[in-house]
């Protein structure tokens, strides 16, 4: 089937003549110089119908945008003039993810008033596809959505650093290139559109792209509108496709919301925060097609780095684990040999005399110190967590595969989260990493080895491994751990099987922010 021709509808209220009859394929528009090849959309709200058509002087393919109404409806035609202004002043905007503009018609200049029109926007024809095409079958990889959007966030940035709206706020305006990548083909912004409206269709053609639905106001009937939550916002897209990374779904929904919650209010912001999330959707899906070992991560330069050994040979790994035993098994032998020579040096002999100890006297004092020392050993004995996961309320968490090295023992491996172009909570209200215990411990004390210089954290405890944010009871309060070592005290020893260490801001500089963990601590109260 050809899917074409389910993109025309019908616009309610408009009649529509040319000179060779209707607004139909064949008939000829602007004083006989275009004659219309295929209708490709109408955007209700505008009364603007989008088709290709050929130009009969210069003999090649444009698009146009055809502002339907009557010329006596003054509103109507105020705001036609508007779009017509809006578009003129865009014919000397030239990026390669936006159509340039060839001419502007208007009644009496290139239209007469017989035609039915408003108003023309001529613009050279982008080859490609429909992007009602393109998502039919249903959405693309996140991958493919950042690379298909990213050009067209730049061609919106630079033409606000102009004071052009582009108006690219409905679906059947775009196109997608032979290149893959998005493209205005359809001028003409609505009289009322501002820089906002382009920002908020940046989130809903990424929100369209990862979704197949389209989340804004009057877009067109065959295609599926965004599901709304209870709060009467679209749902975010991890909520309708699970595979979706939370950096792209989140970025998604906080350009959408009105008043730009989230701190995307700008294109720049959506392009820093769309490079990032590319980065990082590219990664996995060259881990998932195995170019990549799964314990691959990337710099903030965008360099590629992995923890993984670069064999999965069995008997190779067996002969490595041997081998590592026996080197373990020989250097503990050496040291017990050693210890026992100088135990054996500086031995006293039986002949040995010293002060006398008068063991009545001090056996009080021996046992309160004996009791101390007990009391020390037992709140100094950290209780190793018997599992760890990556805890992210929102959505699919950093480095998973690496969450294990933050209670392995070893301070010098690190668990890292990603690395962000914004700081918390730009696109996430905070990261951190779940602990359980296979018995309930009375905690008292969580020490932080190695933590990235500006982080802050909280601790807080719940009652299963991954509850939802407000479930977690907040036991020690927003502190800053940069440092070695940082001990954070509870006021007062909870008990718990189950801490949540929250990571509420990212350490690292502007543009490059992420935190490292080398080693968590889970220590007990002092049993009397």
């Amino acid at each position: 089937m050809n899917r074409r021709t389910e993109h025309v509808e019908a616009a309610p209220g408009t009649s529509v003549r040319t000179r060779s009859g209707s607004l139909a394929p064949g008939g000829v528009v602007g004083d006989g110089r275009y004659r219309l090849l295929a209708q490709l959309g109408i955007d209700q709200r505008a009364g603007a119908h989008f088709w290709r058509a050929r130009d009969g002087q210069l003999r090649r393919d444009v698009a146009l945008t055809l502002l339907v109404g009557d010329p006596a409806d003054a509103e109507a035609a105020r705001a036609a003039r508007r779009t017509l202004e809006r578009a003129a002043h865009a014919a000397q905007f030239n990026h390669p993810a936006v159509a340039r503009v060839l001419d502007v018609l208007s009644l009496g200049s290139g239209i007469s008033a017989g035609e039915g029109l408003l108003g023309i926007v001529v613009s050279e024809w982008s080859k490609g596809t429909d992007l009602i095409d393109v998502i039919a079958d249903g959405p693309v990889t996140p991958a493919a959505a950042c690379r298909m959007l990213e050009q067209l966030v730049d061609a919106v940035e630079q033409a606000h650093n102009h004071g052009l709206v582009l108006g690219i706020d409905h679906p059947q305006r775009i196109r997608v290139g032979p290149d893959g990548v998005l493209r205005l083909a359809f001028a003409g912004p609505m009289p009322q559109a501002t820089l906002r409206h382009d920002v908020r269709a940046l989130g809903a053609l990424l929100y369209l792209l990862l979704t197949a639905r389209w989340p804004l106001p009057g877009g067109p009937g065959i295609m599926q509108p965004a599901p709304q939550g209870p709060n009467g916002r679209v749902v975010p897209p991890r909520s309708i496709n699970a595979w979706v990374p939370q950096e792209l779904s989140a970025l998604a929904t906080h350009t959408l919301a009105d008043g730009g919650e989230g701190g995307i209010r700008t294109s720049a912001a959506f392009l820093r925060v769309l490079r990032q999330a590319a980065e990082v959707a590219e990664r996995d899906e060259l881990i998932q097609s195995g170019q990549l070992p799964p314990d691959s991560h990337q710099d903030p330069d965008g360099g590629i780095w992995t923890t993984q050994r670069p064999t999965n040979d069995p008997a190779r790994r067996r002969k490595v684990a041997l081998g590592a035993t026996l080197l373990v098994v020989a250097a503990v032998a050496i040291i017990a040999w050693v210890g026992l020579s100088l135990i054996s040096f500086f031995e006293t002999d039986d002949g040995a005399t010293g002060p006398e100890v008068n063991v009545a006297e001090s056996s009080g004092k021996r046992g309160q110190k004996d009791k101390k020392d007990k009391e020390k050993q037992v709140a100094a004995a950290a209780v190793t967590p018997s599992q760890v996961q990556v805890y992210n309320p929102e959505g699919t968490g950093d480095s998973v595969d690496r969450a294990p090295k933050a209670i392995d023992g070893d301070p010098s491996t690190l668990w890292k989260t990603d690395v962000y172009k914004q700081q918390l909570p730009a696109l996430k209200s905070g990261v951190g990493l779940s602990v359980s215990f296979d018995k309930p411990i009375d905690l008292a004390k969580v020490v932080i080895h190695r933590a990235t210089k500006g982080s802050k954290v909280e601790v807080r405890v719940a009652d299963n491994p991954n509850p939802f944010l407000d479930d977690a009871r907040v036991v020690v309060k927003e502190t800053e751990v940069s440092g070695d070592k940082v001990e954070l005290t509870l006021a007062k020893p909870t008990k718990t099987s189950h801490v949540i260490v929250w990571i509420t801001k990212l350490g690292g500089d502007e543009g490059a922010f992420a935190t490292s963990i080398g080693e968590l601590k889970f220590f007990p109260a002092a049993q009397p």
